[in-house]
């Protein structure tokens, strides 16, 4: 039977560019996974096409890809990239995610407010705080 997973990513960054964290929020059966990890100092669209990627990346790892995926970002640029299939300038990331995107049965790609992706965001900003604190 295919289950759904929920993928949910945030960037947080400190000066364009900068410091960089991303906030990784999977939910798979009512059960979550919450990661929150270091990137490279990036501008802040860099950091959300890493922050997908690498979230891709993990729902992957975790769960294999025969799963329906429905991914979420308050990203409009991350988003509209993988509706459009083309990015001038983040297009090395976007081939990685759509290449990943490619091997599960279904993806759904979708745009949400900040607002309505609290998890990933306040992982991101955390990780962010934490690191700027060293």
């Amino acid at each position: 039977m295919i289950t759904l997973i929920k993928l949910f990513t945030d960037a947080a960054t400190k000066g364009n560019p900068g410091p960089s964290t991303a906030g990784i929020l999977i939910i798979k059966d009512g059960q979550q996974f919450q990661y929150a990890i270091a990137l490279p100092d990036s501008s802040n669209h860099t950091a959300e096409f890493l922050a997908a990627l690498t979230g891709l990346q993990y729902v992957e790892k975790l769960f294999g890809n025969a799963e329906t995926l429905m991914f979420f970002s308050d990203s409009r640029i991350v988003i509209e990239s993988i509706a459009k299939n083309y990015s001038k300038k983040y297009n090395n990331f976007l081939v990685q995610i759509i290449t990943l995107q490619a091997k599960f049965p279904l993806v759904v790609n979708q745009w949400i407010p900040e607002k309505k992706n609290h998890g990933a965001h306040t992982l991101a900003t955390q990780k962010l705080h934490s690191i700027l604190k060293e």
